[in-house]
């Protein structure tokens, strides 16, 4: 569906951003996928491949 299309185009893209800036994205998906139940909607962009620490 173009739905889901969507949605694996974003987790493709997050993937290859976190790569370009050195990360392993396994590394990078589990943490983000693990703090963003509790991680505050205003402080999102803190999670983003080339702001992640």
């Amino acid at each position: 569906s173009k739905a889901a299309g969507e949605r694996a185009a974003a987790i493709m893209s997050l993937i290859a951003t976190a790569r370009q800036n050195g990360y392993e994205p396994y590394a990078y998906l589990k943490d983000v996928l693990t703090r963003l139940p509790t991680h505050p909607d205003r402080r999102i962009a803190e999670l983003l491949p080339h702001r992640w620490r």
